[in-house]
């Protein structure tokens, strides 16, 4: 079932890609945020521990690094977005990530965030 969910989450991912015509915003294309984000989903659906990975917190730390501008922001936000409406999203889990990974977020961690919204800082 887990291998089930991982496969689906990346035929989404691929599918986000082409729907996005896999345009990188300066060089961080969908693909390859859902990639990064990948050890992640344990956490983030409640089938793993309590915490998110070491793995997972490194991943978050590479895209918030890679979010340095609005645009780029708002992409990240619509394709975390779209990938988040296909799984189960434990939202309290995910509402707790910034602290467990110590990063601070430029995008709110909330499925229902209106992404042309995302913060210009």
């Amino acid at each position: 079932m887990k291998l089930m969910g991982f496969w689906s989450l990346i035929v989404f991912g691929l599918v986000v890609m082409v729907l996005n015509n896999a345009c990188p915003a300066n060089g961080v294309t969908c693909q390859e945020a859902l990639m990064t984000l990948m050890p992640c989903e344990p956490y983030l659906v409640g089938s793993g521990p309590g915490t998110p990975a070491v793995p997972c917190c490194a991943g978050v730390q590479t895209l918030v690094s890679e979010a340095s501008s609005t645009e780029i922001r708002r992409s990240l936000c619509e394709c975390l977005k779209k990938a988040a409406a296909g799984m189960k999203i434990d939202p309290g889990r995910l509402k707790a990530m910034p602290e467990y990974c110590k990063v601070s977020m430029p995008v709110p961690l909330d499925p229902a965030v209106d992404c042309s919204k995302v913060p210009l800082f």
